[in-house]
């Protein structure tokens, strides 16, 4: 049989198959020209070789698809490795931040339960001073009333009935000594002038009127070179005009620019609790939670002493610090800020409902809502 031949005979498929792989052509090429072969002889033979050629291209095909899992194993792998060191690199860092929190949260308690020692000393020395001050003075007031009166100081020896002479018990009885009759006078009372609501009686008059020679200092007080200021307008060199200003950025929603104008207040006048307790209130809503508590610790620092005129600015305080605290997930520092302001206002049922649930998930016991 001739070459042409045994192509015509060929069906189109095995042609397409052949004329694919030029390799294969060269070898079926000699498989078919063999001598003295019949037809169904080198058909087999055809069919053998594309047998063989599929196989090896499957093998290959195999081989490339292994391969190439294998490529995305280890990929995957190597991933992996680098998230979880990425995941424990991050977990270091907040744990190290933790610890850091924690330590100068507990050298700010430390020092702030100094300063109360020191002041509750204080102040037990000038009341024991003033209380043997009152028993020097009672003392002299008794003594005063005690100088005898001469017509009545004196007791008469009267004789005996039946008797002229004094009884024999006259030497040994005592001569009386009669208190002066009691002066009348008018007392006035006058009222003294408050500046707080509270009654005098209940109120702590040194602590009170230190608290209002701070606020009038802080007024008065420009801690921001100015120099550094002349560009701005002269409503803008004004720290309450920039706390009001705030006041309506954060109103508004723009948080940020809130914090540029608190912070440019606080350059010009550093000692008004209320800038820092607003910017507090910022930063959490930017989720900038340990500046939140920088600022709630300086506002609660300058709120000092505790009158009743701060008590709503002291209570804010708390529970922006205990808030940033929480969201840190510090939930043992956030429950004492927490009951810190309900010392200060025992009614407020919405704090008092925060630090209960607080509480329920310290002890683990809150239940998935």
């Amino acid at each position: 049989m001739t070459t042409a031949a045994f192509w015509s005979g060929a069906s189109d498929e095995s042609q397409n198959s052949a004329l694919r792989s030029p390799c294969l052509e060269v070898a079926m090429w000699d498989s078919l020209t063999l001598a003295n072969a019949n037809k169904e002889k080198l058909q087999c033979l055809r069919e053998n070789a594309v047998l063989k050629a599929h196989e090896k291209a499957k093998e290959e095909t195999e081989a490339k698809k292994v391969t190439k899992q294998e490529h995305k194993k280890y990929a995957l792998e190597a991933t992996m490795k680098l998230e979880e060191a990425e995941r424990k690199r991050i977990e270091d860092l907040k744990e190290k931040e933790r610890q850091r929190v924690t330590k100068e949260l507990e050298l700010w308690k430390k020092q702030q339960k100094d300063a109360e020692k020191q002041k509750r000393v204080q102040k037990e020395g000038e009341l024991h001073q003033e209380v043997e001050q009152l028993k020097e003075k009672k003392k002299e007031k008794m003594n005063k009333t005690r100088i005898p009166n001469e017509g009545t100081s004196k007791t008469r020896l009267k004789p005996t009935k039946g008797h002229g002479f004094y009884s024999m018990f006259s030497e040994n009885v005592k001569e009386e000594q009669l208190p002066a009759p009691r002066s009348a006078a008018t007392i006035k009372i006058n009222f003294t002038s408050r500046v707080f609501p509270t009654a005098l009686r209940e109120s702590r008059i040194a602590e009170e009127e230190e608290w209002l020679r701070k606020q009038a200092e802080a007024r008065r007080t420009v801690s921001a070179d100015l120099s550094e200021l002349e560009d701005l307008k002269e409503e803008e060199k004004n720290p309450d005009w920039l706390k009001d200003k705030g006041n309506k950025m954060f109103a508004t929603g723009n948080y940020l620019a809130a914090v540029n104008a608190y912070n440019l207040a606080v350059r010009l006048n550093n000692k008004l609790p209320l800038l820092y307790l607003n910017r507090a209130a910022c930063h959490l809503k930017l989720r900038n939670l340990h500046k939140a508590i920088e600022d709630s610790s300086k506002a609660l620092e300058l709120l000092t002493p505790p009158v009743p005129d701060n008590e709503n600015a002291r209570v804010k305080a708390y529970v922006r610090r205990g808030t940033a605290f929480c969201q840190l997930e510090l939930y043992t520092e956030g429950l004492q800020d927490y009951e810190a302001a309900l010392k200060i206002d025992p009614k407020n049922k919405s704090i008092e409902k925060d630090a209960e649930k607080i509480r329920h998930l310290i002890q683990g016991t809150m239940q998935d809502s």
